[in-house]
C-alpha cells in the first residue's frame, strides 16, 4: 500500500502554487499575504502627545507641590489634527489632546489628572520628568521599515498595520476556492423524506465545512448519481468556480464506483489504497486542468482523509507551508488496537492525567459511526507496525482544527 507521506506529496504535486491577487484592505482579511510590505513613512510621523494635558517646559516644574503648586499661564490650545501649533518658551503652557502634535519649546506633557485643569492658567502640583507622555517621531516605525512579511495571515492586528501605513490594496494569496461534492445514488438531500435503502447526505456538508475552517472559498455542489456521464458533465460545469475539486464516494472496489470510473476513463487520476485506517482508497489527478482529490464515501474516512491529506495541499493554495495538523504527546488512558500494515487515526479527547496530558478514545470507531466526530477534539496515531498499545502508553495525537 501507499504510504500517507506520499499521498500527501502527490495531492501537493498536483494541487501547484498559490494564486496572487490585489485586494482591498477588508477583502484581504483572513488572506495570506504575498509580498512583503514597507512604510512609507515614519510612525507616529511627528512627536506628539499620549495624553490629554498640558505641553510644558519641565524644568518651570521642578519645585511642584500639592503644597505649593506652580501656576502657568495657558499659552495655546493643540487639538488633535492641529497643523501648526504655537511653540512655547518657558513660564507658559499649552493645552493638548492625545495625539496632538507637541509645541515647539516643550519637552513633556503633564496628565491632566496632575492639574486642576485650567483653561486661561494652569495649577501643576508635581513635577515631571523631560519625555513624559511623548510620542516620539518614528517610536513606532521608521520610514522603510519592512512592516509585514510575506506568509503572514491578516487579521484584526494586520490589518491596521496595513492601513496605518496608509496601503488602501495589498497582494495577497486568496482564499482557494474548493468545490465539494459527494456520490452516491443512495444519497438524499437532508429535510426530504427517505425512501426504502436511502440515507441522508452528509459527507458534502462535513467537507465543506472542514475547507471552509481551513480557510477556504466553499461552494458545496452537494451531490450527483452513479452516472459517469452524468458526473462528468457537472465537474465540467464546476471547473472554472475551483482551485481544487474534493469529492467524496465511488472510489473503492466496487463495479459502480463513478469517480474512479469515469476518472480513469479520461486518464486523469491515479487511484491507490494508503496504509491508513479510515481512509484507505483514495485518489487524486486533474480534470479539466483543475486538481481533484477523491476521498472515501464513508463519513469517518472522509473527515480523516481531509484532515490528514487535504489540510497540507489547502495550506499550500493558501500561502502558507503545508504543514499537517499541529500534534503533542499524549498518555493513553484506554488500550487500542490497530491493523498492522496501517497507521491509525482514532477519535479521542484530550485532556490532563496525573502524568501531564492524556487522551481517551472513543468508542463507536468505524468509519460509519459519524456521531463520535462531534465528541473528538483529536486524532490518536497508532503507527503502522503497531497492532496494539496498552494503557498508559505515549502516542502522537493530532490537534482537530477549532477543537482543542
Amino acid at each position: 500500500m501507499k504510504s500517507v507521506e506520499q499521498h500527501i506529496a502527490d495531492i501537493l504535486a498536483v494541487v501547484g502554487d498559490p494564486r496572487q491577487v490585489e485586494l482591498d484592505l477588508l477583502q484581504a482579511h483572513g488572506t495570506v499575504l504575498a509580498e512583503p510590505v514597507s512604510s512609507p513613512v515614519s510612525l507616529p510621523g511627528f512627536d506628539n502627545s499620549s495624553m490629554d494635558g498640558y505641553a510644558v517646559c519641565a524644568a518651570d516644574l521642578a519645585a511642584a507641590s500639592d503644597d505649593d503648586p506652580v501656576v502657568l499661564p495657558v499659552a495655546d490650545d493643540i487639538p488633535a489634527g492641529s497643523t501648526a501649533p504655537a511653540g512655547i518658551r518657558p513660564g507658559l503652557c499649552a493645552r493638548i489632546m492625545t495625539g496632538a502634535p507637541l509645541p515647539e519649546g516643550a519637552d513633556a506633557v503633564v496628565p491632566v489628572e496632575w492639574t486642576d485643569g485650567g483653561t486661561g492658567r494652569a495649577a501643576f502640583r508635581r513635577p515631571v520628568e523631560k519625555g513624559n507622555a511623548i510620542r516620539r517621531a518614528g517610536g513606532d516605525v521608521a520610514a522603510g521599515t519592512v512592516v509585514l512579511r510575506p506568509g503572514v495571515r491578516i487579521g484584526a492586528g494586520e490589518m491596521g498595520v496595513l492601513a496605518a501605513v496608509g496601503r488602501r490594496t495589498v497582494p495577497v494569496h486568496p482564499r482557494p476556492r474548493v468545490v465539494v461534492l459527494s456520490t452516491g445514488e443512495e444519497l438524499v438531500e437532508p429535510g426530504r423524506p427517505l425512501g426504502p435503502g436511502q440515507i441522508w447526505e452528509s459527507n458534502s456538508y462535513m467537507v465543506a465545512a472542514a475547507a471552509r475552517d481551513a480557510g477556504c472559498e466553499v461552494h458545496r455542489h452537494g451531490f450527483v448519481g452513479d452516472d459517469p456521464d452524468r458526473l462528468l458533465e457537472v465537474l465540467e460545469g464546476l471547473l472554472e468556480r475551483a482551485d481544487l475539486i474534493v469529492t467524496t464516494g465511488g472510489v473503492s472496489m466496487g463495479a459502480r464506483d463513478v469517480v474512479k470510473e469515469l476518472l480513469t476513463r479520461e486518464g486523469a487520476a491515479e487511484f491507490a489504497q494508503v496504509a491508513m485506517q479510515p481512509g484507505k482508497p483514495q485518489g487524486v489527478g486533474r480534470i479539466g486542468g483543475v486538481p481533484v482529490v477523491t476521498l472515501p464515501g464513508n463519513p469517518v474516512s472522509a473527515f480523516v482523509s481531509f484532515q490528514v491529506l487535504v489540510r497540507p495541499a489547502l495550506n499550500r493554495l493558501r500561502g502558507l507551508p503545508p504543514h499537517p495538523l499541529r500534534s503533542v504527546r499524549a498518555l493513553l488512558t484506554a488500550p487500542v488496537s490497530s491493523p498492522r500494515g496501517r497507521r491509525s487515526y482514532l477519535r479521542g479527547v484530550l485532556g490532563e492525567g496525573d502524568g501531564g496530558a492524556a487522551v481517551t478514545p472513543l468508542g463507536r470507531q468505524q468509519s460509519h459511526q459519524l456521531t463520535a466526530l462531534a465528541v473528538a477534539d483529536c486524532l490518536v496515531v497508532v503507527p503502522e507496525d503497531v497492532a496494539e498499545l496498552p494503557e498508559g502508553s505515549p502516542v502522537e495525537v493530532l490537534l482537530l482544527p477549532g477543537r482543542a
